[in-house]
């Protein structure tokens, strides 16, 4: 490794605190750091060409964040937590600087992870081009503003599968899965799976419940009918839909890829681990 970028949250003093000790191991181990913080997208793209790891510092969100980035610009992210749960990190504060000893002696594996693109359809057929999204998680749409519930109609591929009268649906990727997805009562899936799984939100009178589709399949959800709707991809981007619009969630080829240092905890340990620190 001899070029590192930071990304961290600046809102964040423990993350403010990583970059620091993150900025003095570089200098101490004749590597190349630089610091972005994770909502600066144009600094991301510029600086990510020839890095050798992407280092995230901070919690899910600013994790997402980095992943926008690294789903353009291929380069392995790790995640190294500075929230409270951090459950897309593989790494906690105290271990930041073994850590990247390890890093340093290429004494890590990489995970690949499924990244998702949504396109907004609009009612008319067309489909700008600044309307297509990318997101490590989900793209979920859910009502606004306005408490009132929304009828939206699921299809995979051609083939109609259900219409719900719902709060939303959400389209997850499998490291999605245990974000709102599983919250709305969804799977959770191995994070290294390619698969789509589709859930509703408080659907009324729903005799379909959440599916996994095949990454061969798209999946498109239509408003039919809704007061205020909106389609939220990874809860960093938000775009108003209309009556008629549809959202068209597909797996995108192009993986990007996680870093998991030497005797990194295993997935479904880190579920257990993580799920104990969420207030019952």
């Amino acid at each position: 490794m001899k070029r590192l970028g930071l990304a961290y949250n600046p809102t964040s003093p423990m993350a403010v605190s990583l970059r620091e000790r993150a900025m003095a191991w570089c200098a101490a181990h004749d590597v190349e750091g630089w610091v972005s913080e994770a909502a600066d997208r144009a600094t991301l793209l510029a600086q990510l060409p020839e890095t050798d790891i992407l280092a995230v510092l901070g919690g899910d969100g600013t994790f997402l964040r980095g992943a926008w980035a690294v789903a353009h610009v291929d380069v392995p992210i790790l995640g190294v937590n500075g929230g409270r749960v951090g459950f897309l990190s593989k790494v906690e504060p105290d271990a930041l600087e073994s850590t990247l000893d390890l890093l340093a002696a290429d004494r890590f594996s990489l995970d690949p992870r499924m990244v998702i693109e949504a396109r907004i359809l609009r009612k008319d057929g067309a489909a700008p081009l600044d309307e297509m999204h990318v997101g490590l998680n989900d793209a979920a749409i859910v009502r606004g503003s306005q408490a009132r519930v929304m009828r939206l109609e699921l299809s995979v591929d051609d083939s109609h599968v259900a219409t719900y009268i719902a709060d939303g649906i959400v389209v997850a990727s499998p490291t999605g899965s245990t974000g709102y997805s599983n919250s709305a009562g969804g799977p959770i899936l191995d994070p290294t799976a390619r698969n789509l799984v589709v859930t509703p939100i408080a659907a009324y009178l729903a005799a379909i419940r959440s599916i996994v589709v095949s990454p061969s399949h798209a999946v498109t959800v239509r408003v039919i009918d809704a007061f205020d709707c909106i389609v939220s991809i990874d809860g960093q981007e938000d775009v108003k839909l209309h009556i008629g619009d549809a959202v068209q969630v597909t797996a995108r080829d192009e993986p990007i890829h996680v870093v998991q240092p030497e005797g990194a905890i295993p997935f479904w340990d880190l579920l257990r681990r993580k799920a104990q620190l969420l207030p019952s």
